[in-house]
């Protein structure tokens, strides 16, 4: 049964070692993304077998039997019999293995070279402690206090007169008993928000929205990993921002024009009235192809992020996706008037090859 235990540990350790290495492949895939559970995610590798001996009769080959240099071997196709029919071989076989988000985060941080987070605001939650630290009247006989319920025992045998010194016994009663109890205590827990906001105008086509929905999906995968508490809030603008829920997010797609401060205009007030700094570390994500309605609404935004949001938030982080209709004006704006700013990160992320990059810009800091 042990050497059972350790070939299974052996060969789990075989596969991981494979998706470590085909890591950045699904960095830049969706391939996970229907497959996320809610502490694990199944993953698709090729089928991998450990190497065995087999027996049988030895066939004549190259070294064995009559035949000159350069013979074709026996049963060897000749020139111009290739793979291109149709055949009756065996092709690559494929097997998922479930593999717990923990992990899949850790093997990003090594891929990545990304340092553990540094939390900023702490809240207490009750949570249960570790100790039997109290005292109860009832419980199981497994909890049961000896000394504390011989003490009373005791007590109460002196109090009334009852106690023989010359042969002192002492019967523990029911209202002598006392059980250990494990109190429940607030301990602090930090806890994290990310704002997740996507430009859903018509210049955000599903290629677009296919790389933000990756790059969300490792974000969220490596800062559960940091923080125990997490919640995820998933804004949408157009010319008008709105909270939706995840399937909205991802595919819902309006025809309207962009106007960006509604977006940072509704992030503030939902820092404002929930999601205070002081308990909560805040980590908004924009995602947008860099095109605002005007120069004058551009501002609007660098003043909502130079006065209001950037003194609150742990980081803010904006990726701009290429597309065939976005300027990508807005970043040039940012980069131009907060330069130096250590909280805001820009990122460009032209095609699916360059999330990898921009996860490490987003995540690389710690902060």
């Amino acid at each position: 049964m042990f050497r059972i235990e350790r070939d299974r540990a052996r060969f789990r350790e075989i596969v991981r070692g494979r998706l470590r290495g085909d890591l950045r492949k699904y960095l830049s895939t969706s391939e996970l993304l229907g497959r996320r559970g809610e502490h694990a995610v199944s993953i698709p590798v090729p089928q991998i077998e450990l190497p065995r001996l087999r027996f049988g009769e030895n066939k004549k080959g190259v070294g064995q039997g009559p035949g000159d240099k350069g013979d074709p071997v026996e049963g060897e196709p000749k020139e111009g019999e290739g793979a291109g029919a149709a055949g009756e071989q065996e092709g690559q076989h494929l097997f998922e293995v479930e593999v717990e988000l923990e992990e899949l985060a850790r093997m990003l941080g090594e891929e990545l070279e990304l340092p553990d987070i540094r939390p900023r605001g702490d809240r207490c939650i009750d949570s249960e402690g570790g100790r039997y630290s109290g005292l109860r009247e009832r419980g199981p006989r497994s909890l049961r206090h000896f000394r504390r319920t011989y003490r009373n025992a005791l007590r109460r045998e002196i109090a009334s007169g009852k106690l023989d010194l010359s042969d002192p016994r002492v019967v523990p009663i029911a209202e002598d008993e006392r059980f250990r109890w494990r109190k429940s205590q607030p301990q602090p827990d930090s806890s994290a928000v990310i704002f997740h906001v996507m430009d859903v105008s018509g210049s955000m086509g599903r290629e677009q929205k296919d790389i933000v929905r990756i790059k969300a999906f490792w974000i969220d995968t490596w800062l559960r990993s940091q923080y125990k508490n997490l919640e995820v809030v998933y804004i949408v603008h157009d010319a008008v921002a709105k909270i939706v829920d995840q399937q909205s997010f991802f595919h819902l797609r309006e025809s309207g024009g962009t106007k960006i401060s509604s977006a940072y205009e509704l992030v503030l007030q939902l820092v404002l009235d929930k999601y205070r700094p002081e308990d909560w570390n805040i980590y908004p994500f924009h995602y947008s192809d860099g095109d605002n309605w005007s120069a004058r609404d551009t501002e609007r935004c660098v003043s909502l992020l130079r006065d209001e949001l950037l003194p609150r938030v742990n980081q803010f982080c904006y990726g701009q996706v290429k597309s065939a209709y976005g300027s990508g004006q807005f970043k040039k704006d940012l980069d131009a008037a907060l330069v130096g700013t250590e909280n805001l990160v820009t990122a460009s992320i032209n095609d699916r090859e360059g999330i990898a990059d921009a996860i490490r810009e987003f995540l690389g800091r710690g902060r």
